[in-house]
């Protein structure tokens, strides 16, 4: 990676300390300050070099400043930011066409943040239920998976099962019933006639990319199509060629009724989510009963659209699935070496360590002082993402340090 020198006053400790008064504590990162970055690269205020194996939770697939992603932002930047939803813009046509296609469905929503989309998709299959389906007004259910992640807004915490993100930020929001992911009779037990939707992702990342088994989701598409409620795959983090396919519902040849998505969308240059759902699903929408003034901008159309025309080439799920290979066998070196155990679809592995050598997050930090970053979740877990344009032999640096500091804990 060549770049400029830094331009940072402060050194990381210093800007670390700076933090410290005057934001919310709301994260809890390792100490680590980046100022640069490019391809699968980053680089703190000293200089120091780091392999980003965590790609921002899937946000930077196509890597740090892909060159065809920040030309198209550029461009863009020269002609029209935004315009609000009030005016169309000369963008959004384009991206919605170019999206709905890539996913086989219909009809764009476009919005923000991840979150913002869960959210999104919560209104519409509520007013589907009682416009299409028929469910008495405020009667709605929707059916989510214990151990799910969604998002942090209050709704959304409102069916989580990780006390973390609930406790404190009550009173919460009805209408959900949880059931055990990868339990198709337990789905179907809970599915009546106030079923709008089942809300699942088709791998569950924050939990520590738990894998369901195989035919689980053609279960859930069987299971909703029959019994009359909708589908919705929660994308976000899976989506986009992670898993060595543009959806992971690919894996299953599944099309649900709606896919929501996120995180890769905007390239890691700016946040970008949208809707892609059928025709009937969407139309229940009329104006004024949903929007974003940021949704669908032409900024986010067009670096949004370049990341469709990178995806239709095929060439990350095929990257995403060659070296998933990789690691794999990476990892299946390592289990009984400090790895109790693994889980990975593509380029993406949540990898539990021996509590014995430490916990997840004394794992990343030892990673980190090797020059290669990822993040801990739930205990002795951490998570691998690493971008899309990771070479093999980037890839098996990581996990050459990975082997390193396990041996060293041991």
């Amino acid at each position: 990676m060549t770049v400029a020198p830094s331009r940072s006053l402060r050194s990381s400790a210093e800007l670390i300390r700076a933090e410290e008064p005057v934001l919310a504590h709301n994260y809890h990162p390792l100490p680590v300050v980046v100022a640069r970055a490019e391809g699968a690269w980053v680089e703190d205020v000293e200089g120091r070099r780091y392999l980003d194996m965590l790609a921002g939770y899937s946000a930077l697939n196509f890597g740090h400043r892909h060159p065809a992603l920040i030309e198209a932002a550029h461009r863009q930047l020269d002609q029209l930011t935004l315009t609000s939803r009030a005016f169309h813009n000369d963008r959004l046509a384009q991206f919605a066409e170019s999206l709905a296609e890539l996913t086989g469905l219909d009809m764009v929503l476009p919005m923000n943040t991840g979150a913002e989309a869960v959210e999104s998709a919560i209104k519409v299959a509520r007013k589907w239920a009682y416009e299409v389906k028929g469910v008495a007004p405020d009667q709605a259910t929707i059916i989510v998976a214990a151990d799910n992640f969604h998002g942090r807004t209050t709704t959304i915490v409102s069916f989580s099962t990780d006390e973390t993100a609930r406790a404190g930020f009550g009173p919460f929001t009805p209408g959900f019933r949880v059931v055990p992911y990868n339990d198709l009779a337990a789905l179907e037990a809970a599915i009546d006639e106030t079923t709008a939707a089942v809300l699942i992702e088709p791998i569950q990342g924050e939990a520590g990319v738990v894998i369901p088994d195989d035919g689980y989701l053609r279960g859930v598409r069987e299971l909703t199509r029959r019994t009359g409620c909708l589908f919705i795959a929660d994308e976000i983090q899976s989506g986009l060629g992670r898993t060595g396919r543009t959806l992971a519902v690919e894996h299953e040849d599944v099309v649900p009724d709606m896919v929501l998505l996120g995180k890769a969308l905007g390239g890691g240059i700016v946040p970008v989510s949208a809707v892609v759902a059928r025709r009937d699903v969407l139309q229940v929408l009329r104006p004024g009963e949903h929007g974003s003034t940021f949704g669908g901008n032409p900024l986010s159309a067009a670096v949004g659209s370049a990341v469709v025309e990178l995806l239709e080439t095929g060439e990350y799920q095929r990257r995403a699935a060659e070296l998933g290979i990789v690691l794999r066998g990476g990892l299946t070196a390592l289990v009984g070496k400090g790895v109790q155990g693994f889980r990975a679809r593509g380029l993406w592995a949540g990898v539990d360590i021996d509590p014995a050598i430490g916990t997840g997050r004394d794992i990343s930090e030892r990673l980190m002082r090797e020059g290669v970053l990822v993040k801990d979740t739930h205990g002795s877990t951490i998570r691998l993402a690493p971008p899309l344009t990771i070479t093999g032999e980037e890839l098996r640096t990581a996990l050459g340090s990975l082997e390193k500091v396990l041996t060293e804990g041991a």
